[in-house]
């Protein structure tokens, strides 16, 4: 009330008691405010009341209470906590989001947001930095930079400041590096001279803050820390070691943590202080320990609820705490390997829902790399799942380990997605009995036990009965509300509505199957799906909806890094340049397709044999025969002990074309007759033609008119007609 007084210029001998008064005690200095303001109109602001806050929150009271038209705005770094209080919390100025791991304020203006000065924090930063450095102004070569400074930063003023006033020694991409090199404490300790000494430095003002709380406070701040993206109380209680609501509620209105009502976050700066005050503490360690044992936990239960109705339920709050797994396998491969193998293992399904499957890449190969000889004891299954995850990276004697491991399993696997995981990546079993040895009997299981026999049998040209397999599969995982399997036989439905022709249907169904797979996030397998989708509608006629679904292919590619995709669209879009009659654009996206097949994996070798079908109709339609029997021998050759018959049709086609080109005169007859044998051979091996595929159908007319319709029609009877193995007979004849 003293300094109130002096602000106000309240003097002490202009209130003094008159002479004669009885009592010569000097009045309360409150209830002179109150003599001196009760019919005063006007607001009184109180700063920086944290230090001070019961006595700020007794003369608030008092002064309110006394003086109705007086109104007092108060700030301070906790509430003042009396009856009739309204809070304005103060976020960080709004920064740019640089991407995942991040959490962005974004601006309020949203029409801002395409314009870096729109963000009040990259304003603030040119304006300091214009101060002390005059003619500095953003342009395209200093933008990036202050964008990663200013998000750095969190958005704080004074650290933004600071930060600013360093561009009169250092240029903007220098303090860039040094933030994340030498950290925001050290770069950001000098400030304003005559400021407060809790304004002059970063570290000095979080260490005000820090000092501001009590033990218990200080204990749980610290522990707190050891989040990375914040958590939830649940994870506080379990983590750090005590019942934590009432006190995680006094570090929200001690400005130490934030919460949304449902999580508890730190800025970065102050998590980067109060970790330090960890290690000093001597806890690290332990806290780290039960930090990875807590997510490792969260993991398990959640992967038992994937598989179910619930899955989006659960696939978001892993998300939530995606930054907290990270950690905890980042620390646990250094100094918990069992804790890490095990999360490996857990996260696979929710990695590969979610389109994360790149964030287990590095974490297991560091594994592999650690276990160089045999498999950890104990955790076989966890060790083919990190081999799984480092594909193609993790080398073959790991992929030795691995199929011997799945090959000895006597009974289920435990981790019911490693058993999916290992048909995408390794293909099917050479025994056929793998699969169903190591799936559980839940129901999920069994379905996906029966998908994966049906696309068995779809890919060696049982249609007909893949058709109706396919039918009941679907059923089964959407009465278990399981998103994932669902749109898997939707997809393959769609396939053979495709196939058919009938267009309208197997677009419903692609339809449905994508609005699945986006609302699980699950990237690998919109990109199948588009892509074949894509295929469809180029045969279907539609040119602009192929090309509209191969650009999302080429978006969602830069997103998830697969050099197997960056093939299949350069293939795919080389096949439309060829067919539109660009062979430049066909030959740059083909040659470029070709260098990008030199991934592993059991679909390696028929997306060669793509490629390489595609070159030799280049081939064919530049005049260069030679070259083009040289690419449909190299087709051949990569899928022609391929267990899957349907890899071979798109060769036997090629080949189909390839008996057609250059023939002299006496020679069109028996090309055109071999043509039109290809031809069947190709329904016989994939079990249905392909409506609407334009080379099928050119090749089809040539030989038509060649031949006539009846030796046509008799010729591609007799190659529809013939077993699997006299169509790989036929198929090695048909080479030079």
């Amino acid at each position: 009330a003293q300094v109130v007084l002096g602000a106000l210029g309240l003097r002490e001998p202009a209130l003094r008691p008159p002479a004669g008064a009885l009592s010569t005690t000097p009045p309360d200095p409150a209830e002179r405010l109150v003599a001196a303001l009760a019919e005063q109109d006007l607001l009184l602001i109180l700063d920086n009341c944290e230090h001070v806050i019961a006595e700020a929150a007794t003369l608030a009271r008092r002064l309110l209470s006394a003086c109705p038209l007086l109104t007092v705005l108060a700030t301070s770094r906790e509430p003042l906590g009396i009856t009739g209080e309204h809070l304005v919390p103060l976020a960080p100025l709004p920064t740019p989001s640089l991407g995942a791991g991040t959490t962005p304020h974004p601006p309020r203006d949203a029409a801002a947001a395409g314009d870096p000065l729109g963000y009040p924090a990259v304003r603030l930063f040119a304006d300091r930095a214009a101060a002390v450095r005059p003619g500095f102004v953003l342009a395209p070569d200093t933008m990036d930079p202050v964008l990663r400074i200013c998000a750095a930063l969190d958005g704080l003023p004074l650290a933004i400041e600071l930060a600013a006033a360093r561009v009169r020694t250092l240029s903007v991409a220098e303090i860039a590096s040094r933030l994340t090199e030498h950290g925001r404490f050290r770069l950001l300790s000098r400030g304003d001279r005559t400021a407060a000494a809790r304004h002059q430095t970063l570290y000095a003002t979080v260490e005000w803050s820090w000092s501001l709380l009590d033990a218990e406070e200080q204990t749980l701040a610290r522990r707190f820390a050891v989040f990375t993206g914040g958590a939830g109380l649940e994870a506080v209680e379990r983590v750090c070691g005590e019942p934590g609501a009432g006190r995680l509620a006094d570090l929200v209105d001690k400005s130490l943590v934030e919460t949304d009502g449902e999580r508890y976050h730190m800025l970065e700066t102050i998590r980067l202080f109060c970790l330090e005050r960890l290690a000093e503490a001597g806890e690290e360690e332990r806290l780290r320990q039960a930090h990875a044992t807590w997510f490792l936990e969260l993991a398990r239960r959640a992967d038992e609820h994937l598989c179910r109705s619930e899955q989006l339920h659960w696939l978001a709050l892993l998300s939530a705490d995606n930054a907290n797994l990270q950690a905890a396998l980042r620390w646990s491969v250094t100094h918990d390997q069992p804790t890490a193998w095990r999360l490996v293992a857990a996260l696979a399904m929710y990695w590969w829902l979610s389109g994360r499957r790149g964030q287990a890449f590095g974490h297991a190969v560091g594994l592999l790399d650690s276990a160089a000889g045999e498999p950890p004891a104990g955790l076989a299954e966890e060790y083919v799942l990190a081999v799984l995850h480092a594909v193609p990276d993790a080398g073959s004697p790991h992929w030795d380990r691995a199929r011997t491991i799945v090959g000895s399993l006597g009974g289920p696997m435990r981790h019911r997605f490693g058993v999916a995981l290992w048909g995408m990546i390794t293909g099917p079993p050479e025994n056929g009995t793998t699969g169903r040895r190591v799936l559980d009997a839940d129901p999920w299981s069994r379905a996906l036990s029966r998908l994966g026999t049906t696309l068995l049998v779809l890919h060696n040209g049982s249609v007909v009965e893949a058709e109706r397999e396919l039918a009941s599969v679907l059923a089964e995982f959407h009465a278990l509300g399981e998103r994932w399997g669902t749109a898997q036989a939707l997809d393959w439905l769609a396939v053979l509505a495709g196939w058919r022709g009938d267009w309208a249907r197997a677009m419903e169904l692609w339809k449905q199957a994508l609005d699945r797979l986006e609302e699980l996030g699950a990237l690998d397998e919109q990109v199948d799906v588009l892509g074949r989708r894509a295929d469809a509608r180029l045969r279907a006629g539609d040119v602009a909806g192929a090309r509209a679904d191969y650009a999302r292919v080429g978006d969602l590619d830069r997103r998830l890094g697969r050099p197997e995709l960056t093939a299949w669209v350069h293939l795919r879009l080389g096949n439309l340049a060829r067919l539109e009659g660009d062979l430049d654009e066909a030959s740059r996206r083909l040659g470029a397709a070709l260098a990008g097949v030199q991934f592993r994996g059991f679909t390696a070798d028929a997306t060669r044999a793509h490629v390489l079908t595609a070159l030799g109709r280049l081939a064919e339609a530049t005049g260069d025969v030679s070259e083009a029997a040289r690419r449909h021998e190299q087709a051949l050759a990569a899928v022609l002990e391929s267990p899957l018959s349907a890899d071979l049709a798109d060769v036997a086609e090629g080949l189909a074309g390839l008996a057609l080109a250059g023939r002299r005169p006496d020679e069109r007859t028996p090309g055109a007759e071999r043509a039109a044998q290809l031809l069947g051979a190709a329904v016989a091996l994939r079990g249905t033609s392909v409506a609407g595929e334009p080379d099928v159908a050119r090749i089809a007319a040539a030989a038509t008119e060649i031949l006539g319709p009846e030796a046509f029609a008799a010729a591609f009877s007799r190659g529809a007609s013939m077993s699997g193995d006299k169509a790989r007979e036929a198929l090695r004849a048909a080479t030079p």
